[in-house]
């Protein structure tokens, strides 16, 4: 099965920015905002089609981003980062805003299910990364941003998840959290990381993960 990871944050807490030290030749980022990274890099490319080149998709449509994660590993990719994962939802909503059923808070919710199950359906050495947005529950608890309710009421979606880290910022450093500070979902299996706050670093995660599963390098395209 792949590791799906949930990475949550506010907005500026350093979710993108994590991404810097990533191999752009070992991944693919799925980008449903087309938004900028906030690094400079001339390594992340938009895909190219017909040359299959380039390792940047435009795409918020479940569908696609579900192929993209199924034949990652056949093109040699070692992870896959979805930024943001809440706009898979939110850009379906508001172009069906029109919309009176309730049939599409299904529609949508079901699509980023099945995202979420592709990441884990995936080869045991591919590493889907979720950044997504957070908001506060009524009760004060932390959780990741969806639409509607069909989500939360039929499922907990961080409970598809046996890692998910959070980014913090202190005092202009950028972090990640490991573990639960009681008011959110955080977690990761107990030994792989041996502090509650590490390096806002996705491509150290990415080692770290490696290292604690067995995890073969495989082979980059």
């Amino acid at each position: 099965m792949g590791i799906p990871v949930l990475i949550l944050g506010d907005s500026g807490s350093g979710k993108s920015a994590s991404l810097m030290h990533l191999d752009p030749k070992d991944g693919f980022l799925i980008n449903p905002e087309n938004k900028r990274l906030p690094f400079k890099s001339t390594e992340w490319k938009p895909r190219d089609y017909q040359a299959r080149t380039g390792n940047v998709f435009f795409t918020d449509v479940p569908a696609d981003i579900v192929l993209i994660i199924t034949h990652a590993r056949r093109a040699g990719k070692k992870f896959v980062v979805v930024d943001d994962f809440q706009y898979v939802m939110g850009n379906q909503f508001m172009r069906r805003r029109s919309e009176k059923s309730f049939e599409k808070f299904t529609e949508i919710g079901g699509g980023a299910w099945d995202v979420i199950r592709a990441a884990q359906a995936a080869p045991d050495d591919l590493i889907v990364y979720f950044l997504a947005h957070t908001e506060e529950t009524a009760a004060g608890r932390i959780k990741m941003k969806t639409i509607g309710k069909m989500l939360d009421e039929k499922i907990t979606v961080e409970g598809m998840f046996s890692i998910a880290l959070r980014t913090g910022v202190t005092d202009g450093r950028y972090y990640f959290t490991t573990q639960s500070d009681g008011t959110d979902p955080v977690k990761s299996p107990i030994g792989l990381f041996e502090q509650f706050q590490i390096d806002n670093d996705l491509n150290a995660v990415d080692a770290a993960i490696r290292d604690y599963y067995e995890l073969n390098d495989g082979a980059t395209a």
